[in-house]
């Protein structure tokens, strides 16, 4: 059992920057970050592996987003730069555990704004 706390969502004007971080109670295969807007379907924005390997970024978010494992132990990150108005959501971390695995853990979701 993973369990996965986030923080540092808020709100930001458009052209802003935010990050949001997930903590892990314990190792994980890979971490995603998921998001989803109101009246749209979650959608994958970035996907790490446990070694560092960045295995995907949405299209609509890449060189704007980057994706990160911390120092510390089983943190990650997701930095979110020049943060347009439909970035807003609310973001989830979400822990694949093993190789083959699904994405089975999930956090509590951080709500993402971006003011016009």
């Amino acid at each position: 059992q993973v369990q996965l706390v986030e923080s540092g969502g808020g709100l930001v004007q458009a052209g802003g920057s935010l990050r949001v971080s997930c903590a892990a109670s314990g190792r994980t295969y890979a971490m995603g970050w998921f998001r989803q807007a109101p009246g749209k379907e979650r959608e994958l924005v970035a996907r790490i592996t446990w070694s560092g390997t960045i295995t995907y970024y949405l299209d609509s978010v890449k060189g704007r987003f980057t994706v990160s494992r911390g120092n510390a132990k089983n943190t990650w990150y997701l930095q979110m730069n020049s943060l347009k108005p439909e970035d807003t959501a609310v973001y989830y971390c979400a822990a694949q555990s093993t190789v083959v695995g699904t994405y089975n853990y999930w956090g509590q979701g951080t709500q993402v704004t971006v003011s016009s």
